[in-house]
């Protein structure tokens, strides 16, 4: 008889995990708590989906921290480029940008997700939606869905259920408790990647939110982190705050004050820059001044008002553009976060991911007790660990045949 897998959680590792079961000919259902598949993977790819990086394996698995001797034998078996041919494999080539993250190029991720989807058609999975997952009893699981409740039942199971991050987009955490009831225990769920909170004026949260700040430096204590970020009307948010969140997660834990900074113009020297500030103002105000001498954006200005008074000396001023002071008083939560840090610990799992109090029961993705930072990193490990798992359920079910 065909045995069958459900696969609980319609993300990347999810979809991951179900494809290579259906190619081992596992008949596979997978439940889904939304409306459609891999909703959070589709918002990754408005501005751009990074699918991986290009560098180093060694460094690649480093950027995982204490999880990356856990995480690394699945990095390895499918790191990023297996990854890049997998989505050649769907008709989406790949190219390396210019700080070495991973594209598709076409730039999006709808057009790989409907590629990965009538592949998934053609191997018969079959996708239960607006189905949220409760808990376990005995070999099946439960689900709350619109008609009341439902069961399922299996030969083996993926949990793929993601973290706590963005819950609009399907993954809140709900699994913790019911998992916790069974004896699998996770670390607590905390928001990484997360945005700076800090209290602007009406002015630049009314006027500048969503405005980006290109080509910055920011400064976390002796931390220092090029890259660029957008104004949001709480704070700060993009590559390079997230690179820093949960440094100064700690610093606010532990109470103290983060003393943060923005470079605005990290590529002009101070002396170079109060010598363009010394030229005469004339007639022109103090914004159109910023703007042609220092070369400040609009936005970028407006921050540079909120530290205060602006000096009137061109070497006070130059210093100020150089290490704006920004007042943070923490990070986001988890309903903005890029990601979560903390889940299922590495402790009940075995080296397949396998429960080790429930035969059958695989875990994956973001709701694993790792984190990393954004370039790529996020998904390549969800891809990974959904395959990983996908191909251990595959071969645990066939050594179950000859048991």
């Amino acid at each position: 008889m065909r045995k069958t897998a459900v696969v609980i959680g319609a993300g990347p590792a999810g979809l991951s995990a179900a494809e290579c079961l259906a190619e081992a000919g596992v008949k596979v259902h997978v439940y889904e708590r939304t409306s459609s598949p891999a909703r959070k993977f589709l918002m990754a790819g408005r501005g751009g989906l990074n699918v991986t990086h290009s560098e180093d394996i060694g460094k690649f698995i480093s950027r995982y921290g204490e999880a990356a001797e856990r995480i690394a034998p699945f990095l390895r078996e499918f790191g990023p480029e297996r990854l890049r041919a997998w989505c050649a494999g769907l008709g989406q080539e790949t190219f390396v940008g210019s700080s070495g993250k991973v594209f598709p190029k076409s730039f999006k991720s709808s057009p790989l997700l409907r590629a990965w989807l009538r592949r998934l058609a053609e191997l018969d999975v079959e996708f239960h939606l607006r189905h949220r997952f409760e808990r376990f009893d005995g070999q099946q699981a439960c689900f709350e869905n619109l008609e009341g409740f439902t069961v399922a039942q299996a030969d083996a199971f993926v949990l793929a259920l993601g973290g706590a991050s963005w819950p609009r987009l399907g993954a809140d955490g709900g699994w913790v408790e019911p998992l916790r009831a069974m004896g699998l225990n996770s670390t607590p769920l905390r928001p990484a990647n997360s945005g700076f909170v800090i209290p602007w004026s009406e002015q630049v949260s009314g006027k500048f939110a969503g405005q980006p700040l290109k080509n910055i430096r920011l400064l976390l204590g002796e931390l220092s982190v090029r890259g660029e970020c957008v104004v949001t009307r709480n704070g700060l948010e993009g590559g390079a705050v997230y690179a820093v969140s949960r440094q100064l997660a700690g610093i606010v834990e532990a109470g103290q004050t983060p003393d943060v900074r923005l470079d605005l113009k990290p590529d002009v020297p101070v002396e170079k820059l109060a010598a363009k500030l010394s030229r005469p103002r004339g007639k022109a105000s103090l914004s159109n001044f910023l703007r042609k001498a220092a070369g400040l954006p609009p936005a970028a200005i407006a921050l540079l008002r909120e530290t205060g008074a602006l000096p009137a000396d061109p070497h006070e001023l130059a210093q100020r553009i150089k290490a704006a002071p920004l007042d943070v008083r923490g990070v986001g939560g988890l309903d903005r976060a890029i990601s979560t840090a903390g889940g299922v610990m590495w402790e009940g799992l075995d080296d397949t991911l396998m429960a080790k109090a429930f035969p059958g029961l695989f875990v994956a993705g973001e709701m694993l007790d790792w984190d990393a930072p954004t370039g790529g990193y996020l998904l390549t490990a969800c891809f990974a660990t959904g395959r990983a798992a996908g191909l251990a359920a595959a071969q645990w079910l066939r050594n179950s045949e000859s048991r």
